[in-house]
């Protein structure tokens, strides 16, 4: 009976320390779980900075002018537009 009991006991401990779902698989399991959530939350922040810039660009005549006139190389009537090359 002790040895049933041993042997059992052996099976169980080999699982915890060796088998897919062990104490190695858990601790990379949290591991990844914390990376995912710093992903996430840096998503997060960058969505947040573009929801931004989307809103300047559809509300705020400096923020589109400032486009017009980088992107598109746009003057206002008697000006001259200096471009270089990047």
């Amino acid at each position: 009976m002790r040895l049933v009991f041993a042997f059992g006991l052996c099976l169980m401990l080999m699982n915890l320390f060796a088998g897919d779902r062990g104490l190695p698989a858990l601790l990379n399991a949290r591991r990844q779980a914390q990376q995912i959530a710093r992903d996430i939350e840096a998503l997060r922040a960058e969505n947040a900075t573009l929801r931004g810039r989307a809103q300047a660009l559809r509300e705020d005549a400096r923020t589109i002018e400032l486009v017009a006139r980088e992107l598109l190389g746009l003057a206002r009537p008697g000006e001259v537009v200096v471009m270089q090359r990047r």
